[in-house]
């Protein structure tokens, strides 16, 4: 170990641009982390989700399309259009001590609605990370039809 600290600056020395390029990779990484971890969206697992369900009594929002909803959604969840999401709607405002879940078919669309959902004072947001798609792989139950 004391060999390679010896050779360690002549190494930082002949490859300049690696070590730069390693600085702002960790750099990036940790920005990254700090970001995540002060940040009022939280990002569910399947499984972390399962925890949620079980533990408290969260809100549901499945923001996919009507035909993505009806053919596979999470028990429970409530479908509302992307176009028509307002978290100002009565029924939403009054869950807003309420954790609430933003699902949608992939986890792409889901960070929109639930930053939406954080300017308008909801306390408790999260998203699960990949969507239906990580549900359904994870063999977790699912509901079919409009209900």
């Amino acid at each position: 170990m004391n060999e390679v600290l010896h050779k360690l600056p002549e190494f930082l020395g002949n490859h300049l641009a690696l070590a730069a390029l390693f600085v702002i990779l960790l750099v990036a990484l940790i920005v990254m982390q700090v970001a995540e971890l002060f940040s009022k969206i939280k990002e569910l697992t399947p499984a972390g989700l399962t925890i949620l369900i079980n533990r408290d009594t969260p809100l549901l929002i499945d923001i996919s399309p009507r035909d993505n909803f009806e053919k596979a959604h999470i028990p429970g969840a409530r479908h509302v259009a992307m176009s028509q999401f307002d978290p100002e709607n009565k029924s939403l405002a009054s869950a807003r001590e309420l954790p609430v879940v933003i699902i949608c078919r992939s986890g792409q669309t889901a960070s929109k609605a639930a930053q939406r959902l954080v300017k308008a004072g909801f306390n408790s947001v999260y998203i699960l990370g990949g969507g239906m798609l990580a549900w359904q792989q994870a063999q977790l139950p699912v509901a079919k039809g409009s209900k």
